[in-house]
């Protein structure tokens, strides 16, 4: 009897531990959709790196509106899937409700930091990424005005709107940045059309270059600025390729990395923050034959040797959410 214990100890040990070796990872996108050709498309991308070199599987919710939130949460949670990654700060009071009830799941978020022993928080310096990119807008401008398009007017937009002033104005003190957001409401990231509009109106005003960060809103942003013949810039997916020779670069979030770790560290995630800037490879600005005639030699000189500065604490951006003021502009 002893034996027969022992045995069947044995076996559920094993079958424990396999079925813990199964567990799937597990994604939710936020509102926008994985195709969303920037933030969303950026976390998909990672996973789908991760499954191409694994050959593992991993499950995915796309968000179809904010009432779906925790509900999607639980359902993977509750379905095994270990860890569950979400994008978006939205994500985060959900998170915090939910995590406590499921102490044996390991999640993810990126861009909002939740305290729990069983979440890892992913956030981003984004200023030091925009920063480097107005340093491209200022060098890259004729008129001396540029443009930033956020999407909805929150502090995390501000930030990158913050760093990317403070670029253009270490290359030129006497630009003039135009900003604006799009909106107040989670519907800011998905309006292409009032994109446009707000691209037209800036170069109205001027603006030769104009930086967008407002997920799919920035697709209508993108597609102006190639039609009136002015540059724009990319945000957190390389989109560069949308209008070759027209797009002067793109600020690189990389939330694929974040993605790929997440899965890669499975079960195992540790829990805890995790900071993504300029030094380790976190944020950045895209090169490649789409914008290579648009970015001189001497360009690129100047925004490499700024960015090796960042990297060693020489230079420091100032973070628009550690005090909601930024110093080289007025939102």
């Amino acid at each position: 009897m002893t034996l027969m214990k022992h045995l069947l100890g044995a076996a559920a040990t094993l079958s424990l531990t396999a079925g813990a070796a199964m567990a799937e990872p597990a994604i939710i996108f936020d509102l926008g959709g994985k195709f969303d050709k920037s933030f969303n498309e950026a976390a998909f991308n990672g996973a789908e790196r991760w499954k191409a070199e694994t050959g593992g599987t991993y499950k995915e919710l796309e968000m179809q509106d904010e009432a779906q939130r925790e509900q999607a949460l639980r359902r993977l949670a509750e379905a095994g899937s270990n860890p569950v990654v979400m994008t978006g700060f939205a994500f985060g009071d959900v998170l915090a409700k939910v995590a406590p009830d499921f102490p044996d799941t390991k999640f993810a978020i990126i861009d909002m930091v939740v305290d729990q022993p069983n979440v890892k928080s992913v956030v981003f310096n984004e200023h030091e990424g925009s920063y480097l990119v107005g340093m491209m807008a200022a060098l890259a401008s004729k008129s001396g005005t540029v443009g930033f398009i956020g999407g909805m007017d929150i502090p995390l937009i501000r930030k990158f709107g913050c760093g990317y002033a403070q670029g253009v104005k270490s290359v030129n003190p006497d630009a003039t940045v135009v900003l604006n957001m799009t909106g107040t409401t989670p519907a800011a990231w998905n309006d292409p059309v009032k994109g446009a509009e707000l691209a037209t109106a800036q170069k109205a005003q001027g603006a030769d270059v104009i930086y967008a960060a407002a997920g799919g809103t920035g697709i209508g942003v993108l597609q102006t600025a190639a039609d009136e013949g002015i540059l724009s810039i990319g945000v957190d997916s390389n989109q560069n390729y949308m209008h070759p020779g027209k797009v002067l670069t793109s600020m690189l979030k990389r939330v694929d990395n974040a993605v790929y770790e997440a899965f890669k560290e499975g079960e195992a995630l540790t829990p805890g923050i995790n900071v993504m800037g300029l030094a380790n490879d976190g944020v950045g600005y895209a090169m490649d034959e789409h914008n290579a005639a648009l970015v001189t030699p001497e360009m690129q000189a100047a925004v490499d040797e700024a960015a090796a500065k960042i990297k060693s604490g020489e230079l420091v951006v100032h973070d628009y959410m550690s005090d909601n003021i930024c110093p080289a502009a007025t939102f």
